[in-house]
Parts: C-alpha cells; sequence; structure tokens
C-alpha cells in the first residue's frame, strides 16, 4: 500500500507530541518483519499496554478430517443456516499457512477483536456495514475485499446480513510483486491501481476509562484482554500498514486472442498462497478459440473457487456460495459438453473468487456435512 495519514501527528516521529495539558500522547510503531518490513506509527491517549486482567479461553483450530481418497470436492454453503456476529466462522479448509471459512453475520461485535497470528481477508458476498478499527471506520458493501493487518484491533457492525467469505492468513497479504515497481509503485499493467483502494474514511477518537474486553486470536487459542481504557484512542496516525478495502468490480480483467491462464486473474498473495478474482469480461477473440479453460493439472497447488454471482461457464450443479476444491495431483477442467457450449460465446459475467495454494489443503470435519459427495464423478460422460 501507499503512504497515508489520518488525525494529528507531531511534525517529527519519536519526538514529544503533547496534549493540552502538558502530558504525552503515547507513541506506538506498529510494523512487520521486525522493523524493516511496511509499518505505521499511532498515537494514543493512553498506553497500547495498559492490561487489567488477562485470560486464556479456549482452542480456537477447527479439526481436519482424516486422509481420504484425492478427489475434487464440492461445498455448499448455502446451507450454512447460523449467523451471529462476524467472529462465528464456518472454517471449512485449511492448512499450516491459512484458513479458510464464510461468515454470515446479522448482529455487531460485542467484544473488540484482533488477530495477533497474521493478516484477515474478507470478502463482501452481500450487504454492508461497517469495520470500525484503531485506524479509523471503513465503509463496505458487496464486492469488497477487506484486508486487516495483524494486530489491528477493529469490530464488525453490519447494517445488512452480510455473507464474508473469510482468509486468516499467517503472514502478510498483499498486491503480487509483479505488478510493482522497485518503488512499490502500481505498474501499467497491473489490473488495478492505488486510485482503486479506499483505506480508513474517518478516525473516531474514544478518550475514555473504563474496562473494554478485546479478544485476542494468537497461537491456536483464543484470549481475552481487558483494557482499562477504549482501544480506539488514537488521536493520528501515519505509514503503510493500515486496513483497505478493494472493489471487485475495480479489478480490470487481462483477455487476449486465446484463452489466458489463471494467473492473469491474481489480485493478491500472502506466503504459500494467491488470491484471484473472476470478474464479467469479453472472451478470446482469436477466429477458432476455445474460451473455456483447457484441462490442467495443478502443479504443486490446491485450487479453490468460492463462487459468487452469475454463470460459471465451465461448471454444472455450482450454486451461489459455492465452494470447490480441485487438488494438486490430478487434472481438472471443464465439465462434459461445456467446451463445445463455449465456442462462439462472446463474455462472460462469471464473479467467482480464487484460492491457490502451494501446500495441499485440509478439509474440515464439518464441511462434510454441506459436501456434494457424487462432485468428483461428475465428468463422467
Amino acid at each position: 500500500m501507499y503512504y497515508r495519514t489520518l488525525g494529528t501527528i507531531p511534525h517529527k516521529r519519536h519526538t514529544m507530541f503533547k496534549k493540552e495539558d502538558g502530558s504525552l500522547y503515547r507513541e506506538q510503531v506498529m510494523g512487520t518483519k521486525g522493523f524493516s518490513g511496511v509499518q505505521s506509527i499511532l498515537y494514543h491517549h493512553y498506553m497500547p499496554t495498559e492490561v487489567v486482567r488477562s485470560e486464556l479461553l479456549q482452542p480456537c483450530m477447527p479439526e481436519y478430517e482424516e486422509t481420504d481418497s484425492l478427489k475434487h470436492r464440492h461445498f455448499f454453503t448455502d446451507a450454512l443456516t447460523e449467523k451471529g456476529d462476524a467472529l462465528r466462522r464456518e472454517y471449512l479448509l485449511g492448512n499450516d499457512d491459512l484458513l479458510i471459512g464464510v461468515i454470515k453475520a446479522n448482529t455487531p461485535m460485542s467484544s473488540f477483536y484482533r488477530n495477533g497470528d497474521g493478516d484477515e481477508l474478507f470478502f463482501v458476498h452481500e450487504g454492508s456495514g461497517k469495520v470500525e478499527t484503531m485506524f479509523g471506520v471503513i465503509t463496505y458493501r458487496p464486492g469488497d475485499y477487506i484486508s486487516v493487518p495483524i494486530g489491528t484491533i477493529y469490530r464488525i457492525r453490519p447494517e445488512t446480513e452480510t455473507a464474508f467469505l473469510v482468509v486468516e492468513s499467517c503472514s502478510q497479504i498483499t498486491t503480487p510483486k509483479r505488478y510493482r515497481n522497485e518503488y512499490g509503485q502500481l505498474l501499467e499493467h497491473s489490473p488495478f491501481c492505488e486510485r482503486d483502494f479506499r483505506g480508513p474514511e474517518e478516525l473516531i477518537t474514544f478518550d475514555e476509562r473504563g474496562e473494554f474486553e478485546v479478544l485476542t486470536k494468537s497461537r491456536g487459542y483464543m484470549h481475552r484482554h481487558i483494557l482499562g481504557h477504549h482501544p480506539f484512542d488514537v488521536v493520528g496516525w501515519d505509514g503503510y500498514l493500515y486496513p483497505w478495502t478493494f472493489n471487485i468490480e475495480d479489478f480490470e480483467p487481462i483477455t487476449g486472442r486465446i484463452h489466458q491462464p489463471p494467473p492473469v486473474h491474481q489480485t493478491f498473495e500472502g506466503h504459500n498462497f494467491v488470491v484471484c478474482s473472476f470478474v464479467p469480461r469479453m472472451y478470446d477473440y482469436h477466429p477458432e478459440s476455445i474460451p473455456a479453460p483447457y484441462y490442467h493439472s495443478n502443479v504443486n497447488s490446491d485450487e479453490l473457487l468460492y463462487y459468487a454471482e452469475g454463470n460459471f461457464m465451465s461448471r454444472k450443479g455450482i450454486k451461489r456460495g459455492s465452494i470447490t476444491l480441485h487438488p494438486s495431483g490430478i487434472p481438472h477442467g471443464p465439465h462434459p459438453g461445456k467446451t463445445e457450449a463455449s465456442i462462439g460465446k462472446k463474455e462472460t459475467l462469471e464473479l467467482a473468487v480464487m484460492i491457490d495454494t502451494f501446500r495441499p489443503l485440509k478439509v474440515v470435519k464439518k464441511a462434510q456435512e454441506i459436501e456434494d459427495k457424487d462432485y468428483m464423478y461428475t465428468w463422467v460422460e
């Protein structure tokens, strides 16, 4: 991300920044990779280290299924009916690099929350609302990707019932390196630019004493910290590390005369995984082109697709909110008849999020309850 500032900050970092009564605001450097990654500096009314009580709550890692035969999988997330706040997460797949799940949020979070292990990325399938953070407030709408950096205290307040796809990463989530120059600026051939990213819109500062609960996820457990002050006590900040949103409508698809490979859809990346956006686009324009993808084997990569809108041109039996998993080691591609049916088509209106992982994904046991058990055999003609 690029440099931003919000609120009030002193002229020089690491110097005295005084309140009207002469006391000091508390400076916090928040960064990644020690002091060699991206960082921001925040100024608080109170010490961010002030904790009244600390308590271990419970383990929060999902239970994975036992190893089964290697096969393609299909899960209907619309069959999940439990609703609540944005901490009620139905994890479906994961590995040591990330967790993937869905959320159906219809109530605001009663506690504040932070992930102490890595960044979080939300895709808003439907619904609208606000993400309140220590960096300020972000409003969201359908199609938004919302990135929340590691260690950020936040809470999500839906204004209408919201369906999220969520990725909990154990690393930083950023734009692809090949789309940035040596200075970090997005290049001309990138399918998006800095204008498409929105940071916090308004910094609302709370100068309040009291007891405030912050739930912290770290090391596979949920912890409770009771602060002696409101966690949104920041009066100003600046830097390169902050929450942001990017709407999938602003992804400009890369097309060609013949079918383009999946990396042209890449939008973000983390350690050992990438996130891609399949958006409405014109099809290939070679006179003998086949718009449907060719059959392919994932090389050292599992492929997960979350289907949001439209009719995905290479698949049958897919619903809104379907998730398919095509694991490495066996080929996959269009369903019978889909290759032929694509010939001569001019455009697709599909909308989907793809996550490719470079270590195998494991399936959470509960996901079996919403699985299409016959999906592996839907390629039989």
